[in-house]
């Protein structure tokens, strides 16, 4: 990971700092709408809490188990250091989804309108979060400008292709929030959209095949999206929503606010990274 600066023994990472920012504007852009849409405070942090702790816990766990089991089994100390990359961003949903689920239980809050708030901040967090990711891209077959340099090999900014996606799918749900036509949607939308968005940034990733030219993160992607099309399928029957009379957000406004985005965090990618 890349280092910013250091305390003695203690080290501040650019991938920390950039996933802690994430997680903040997640937790701000959520916890507005939650507010708008009567959502009791204090049990709707706790649910932002346990989804935070069981997405961290999932990503951490699905990574070990699933990319490079073999060498935490035989170093079970190293499981606990995180400093050299090894989460998975799929584990890190689905930890998130089964905590999530458990606390909004607890709290007897509406499921799919708590996924709905979520969806969307849960994408800028990731796509904030991307920045300072150093799981690089492979090598440029051709020397395009945009390429970044990693130990004198010209390769692909994967994290780039992936933010720029993300925040796009951000702002696709954030117009489409006051316009669903069942409870769920929003959230079912994010999972079917991010799934797609992982299996195209995973072609320009180094990432071990374990069917054909598929990895691991193609084939979480593919169920990711055939679940997603079964919930849809269940949600639409079981929870349809009346026409929502909210005013739509305004799409110029907030295009040009992902616009900003995308600039601002590509910059800051390459100033660090490049």
């Amino acid at each position: 990971m890349k280092e910013l600066f250091s305390f003695g023994h203690i080290s501040i990472y650019f991938f920390g700092v950039t996933v802690a920012l994430g997680a903040l504007a997640g937790i701000l852009l959520a916890s507005r709408e939650a507010k708008k849409q009567g959502i009791p405070e204090d049990p709707f942090f706790d649910v932002l809490l346990y989804t935070l702790l069981g997405g961290f816990l999932g990503a951490r766990l699905v990574y070990i188990l699933a990319y490079d089991s073999s060498y935490y089994f035989a170093n079970p100390l190293e499981i606990i250091f995180i400093n050299n990359g090894g989460l998975s961003i799929h584990g890190g949903i689905l930890g998130g989804v089964f905590s999530g689920i458990w606390r909004i239980k607890k709290h007897q809050l509406s499921l799919w309108q708590i996924a709905d708030i979520i969806a969307p901040a849960l994408i800028l967090g990731q796509a904030i979060g991307r920045i300072g990711c150093d799981v690089f891209g492979i090598p440029m077959a051709e020397p395009y400008f945009w390429g970044v340099k990693v130990n004198g090999i010209l390769v692909h900014p994967a994290q780039v292709y992936e933010l720029i996606l993300d925040y796009l799918l951000f702002a696709y749900l954030w117009l489409r929030r006051t316009s669903a036509s069942y409870q769920g949607q929003i959230f079912v939308h994010y999972l079917i959209g991010f799934s797609i968005i992982r299996g195209i940034v995973e072609f320009f990733r180094f990432n071990p095949t374990v069917f054909g030219f598929l990895s691991v993160s193609h084939l979480l992607s593919i169920v990711g999206i055939i679940a997603g099309l079964i919930l849809a399928a269940y949600l639409k029957k079981t929870y349809p929503l009346e026409k929502n009379k909210e005013k739509n957000a305004s799409p110029l406004s907030t295009l040009l606010f992902t616009a900003l985005l995308i600039i601002v965090s590509t910059a800051i990618y390459y100033f660090v990274q490049g």
